[in-house]
């Protein structure tokens, strides 16, 4: 169920004038969105928005039907993810204007090692090449593989995660629902990275995918990423304005070097005279990030319940980094006090959940 107040973040993002700036400004005025959304024009002057935009909405908001539209997106399962939800992936919290809303197909949270792969869509069968093998031995290193979902290089690094079932994160530039996927083509990779990873946009229910919509589905793909590695590159690929975006998000650029006499060399070969680190296997981009142990780190991390009581338990503990007060817990879980209390004193000496005192408690991790 989608909240009331996310219910009047998705009605503002449906005006194409309301983007992540307007949005900080409503944010940073009104009390909540629905607040916003009822506003008059003097109001919306107040918050620092231009006249023609504050115009704008009062014409559209009459045109919207709040509780309609979110229904659109419950009905397809779609999630709405805000700024303030603890589910919002940390790192594309940290670029300059992140997105004030993101819609999810899949499990969205805060993964804490990712790495983009991108490249052309007319790929060669070198680019085929490295696309798969770095894709697979990232993966297997428990990586995270982020990407664009368009044919060519992006697909072949999804579904070498699809084929070793792991977590890959596919990023939009048009909606996420079934009439809006692009390409239509990869309709049913789009389901398959959504049983096991997420598919995301900032674009709501119905959205083509227009061509300005893609330098700004980059900026989110380098943004959920610790490093961007590009494959291939023509001069001007679309693949080197997310390596743009990464490097002003103070991100790492790989680039594997490629034939000096073909076209789609001519974007890395650059992006490594500039600077860029130029990588010919997975391992090096592991140790120039320090993530060698990532896949000891995430098994350490995992903690399996032992039965239905310690499951929730732990669900609730694992979608916050802060202390969880018994009383709380034992609201959020609809377990009784008295009988949290027997649970969490084994989970302590089992060794997953920890007392860090006055009967607050984390996830040991």
């Amino acid at each position: 169920m989608i909240s009331n107040e996310k219910k009047y973040y998705n009605a503002f993002n449906l005006i194409p004038q309301v983007g992540p700036m307007r949005f900080k400004k409503l944010c940073a005025y009104f009390n909540s969105m629905e607040e916003a959304w009822r506003a008059e024009r003097g109001e919306f002057k107040k918050a620092g928005l231009e006249d023609k935009v504050a115009e704008m909405i009062l014409s559209e908001r009459g045109k919207i039907d709040v509780d309609g539209e979110a229904e659109k997106l419950e009905r397809e399962n779609i999630e709405v993810v805000i700024l303030s939800d603890d589910n919002y992936p940390a790192l594309l919290k940290e670029i300059h204007l992140p997105p004030a809303i993101l819609y999810a197909k899949g499990k969205l949270k805060k993964d804490e090692f990712t790495v983009a792969i991108v490249g052309p869509r007319k790929v060669s069968s070198y680019g085929m090449q490295v696309a798969e093998q770095f894709s697979r031995e990232l993966s297997r290193a428990g990586i995270v593989i982020v990407s664009g979902m368009a044919l060519g290089t992006d697909n072949l690094a999804h579904r070498e995660c699809l084929k070793l079932k792991n977590r890959t994160i596919a990023v939009l530039g048009s909606g996420i629902d079934q009439n809006s996927i692009y390409p239509s083509a990869n309709k049913k990779t789009a389901e398959a990275i959504s049983r096991c990873g997420a598919v995301i946009s900032e674009y709501p229910f119905g959205t083509p995918p227009l061509k300005q919509h893609f330098p700004a589905r980059n900026r989110i793909i380098s943004g959920l990423s610790l490093a961007t590695l590009v494959v291939e590159a023509s001069e001007r690929s679309g693949a080197l304005i997310t390596a743009n975006f990464s490097l002003e998000q103070n991100r790492e650029v790989f680039a594997t070097p490629g034939n000096i006499y073909s076209l789609n060399s001519v974007g890395t070969n650059n992006l490594i005279k500039m600077g860029a680190k130029l990588v010919t296997n997975a391992q090096e981009i592991l140790d120039e990030l320090n993530l060698s142990s990532a896949t000891e780190f995430l098994k350490a991390k995992e903690i399996v319940p032992d039965n239905e009581q310690e499951e929730i338990i732990l669900k609730n503990l694992f979608k916050t980094e802060e202390p969880i007060h018994i009383d709380n817990l034992s609201k959020l879980t609809a377990i009784s006090v008295t009988e949290i209390s027997g649970v969490l004193t084994l989970m302590e000496m089992k060794g997953k959940v920890k007392n860090v005192g006055g009967m607050s408690y984390v996830i040991v991790r």
